[in-house]
């Protein structure tokens, strides 16, 4: 199955984006490349262009706390189990704390760094980083995988609590809902939401079915339409039944 995500809000489409590039980010920093760890820095730099929101530490911080309220009611409930339930609270508190402890603006160890802005602002430029326009940045890639792999690791440290935090809160959300199989007619479906707010949809379809979803939501409806790609790999309708998987997640 593919899974295909839909964030009903900016809040929650940052947090996928910001999602995206670390896993981007975890790929490439491991491998051995000097290219490769290019990217994995390159990344960075885009992380922190998506986290320049202020509030993006508060905000986390306050769903993680909202999230550890509403578990803690759980607790009186005799059909929940306790172990599992205190794991998640104690990772909250943990993940919590760690954020708490992160001073400063998200990132403000790499804008203090004038080494890693001149790079960065040549990296803006397409084919800005060349040796001879940073031949300093040419040299540092000429290093060992392990100084390169220890250097990058150390940039990105004080960027690793909001990054805890954020798969936190979208595992949660992914939890929050539960799959409903459905057909989508001649490839198209709608379900009318009657105002009920979602953060996120979750869409599985077979991978086989060549069947990409485009979906179009708000608080009152939501739509999908099915289309598949030719030889030219520009989208076109599909005319026939798709079964699908749908979850609607919420906090």
């Amino acid at each position: 199955m593919i899974v295909y995500e839909y964030p009903f809000n900016e809040r929650i489409r940052t947090l996928l984006r910001l999602e995206d590039l670390y896993d981007k980010f975890k790929f490439f920093v491991h491998q051995e490349h000097p290219m490769q760890h290019h990217v994995a820095l390159a990344t960075i730099f885009d992380m922190l262009e998506v986290a320049g929101r202020a509030d993006l530490k508060s905000d986390l911080l306050q769903e993680l706390e909202r999230q550890r309220q509403s578990l803690l009611g759980y607790r009186s409930n005799p059909n929940v189990q306790a172990d599992m339930l205190d794991s998640v609270l104690g990772e909250l508190d943990t993940v919590s704390s760690a954020l708490v402890a992160a001073q400063g603006k998200t990132g403000q160890n790499i804008r203090d760094n004038e080494w890693l802005m001149s790079i960065r602002g040549r990296t803006i430029i397409p084919g800005g980083a060349c040796e001879f326009d940073l031949p300093s940045y040419f040299a540092w890639q000429k290093r060992s995988t392990e100084q390169r792999f220890s250097d990058i690791s150390a940039w990105f440290a004080p960027l690793a609590p909001l990054f805890d935090a954020l798969a936190l809160v979208l595992r949660l959300l992914r939890d929050s809902g539960g799959p409903v199989k459905l057909i989508a007619n001649a490839g198209s479906y709608q379900q009318m939401l009657q105002g009920k707010v979602y953060q996120m949809l979750r869409l599985s379809v077979d991978e086989h079915a060549g069947a990409i979803p485009e979906i179009s939501a708000n608080k009152y409806m939501l739509w999908v339409r099915f289309t598949t790609q030719g030889g030219d790999l520009k989208p076109k309708p599909l005319e026939e039944d798709v079964p699908f998987e749908l979850t609607l997640c919420n906090f």
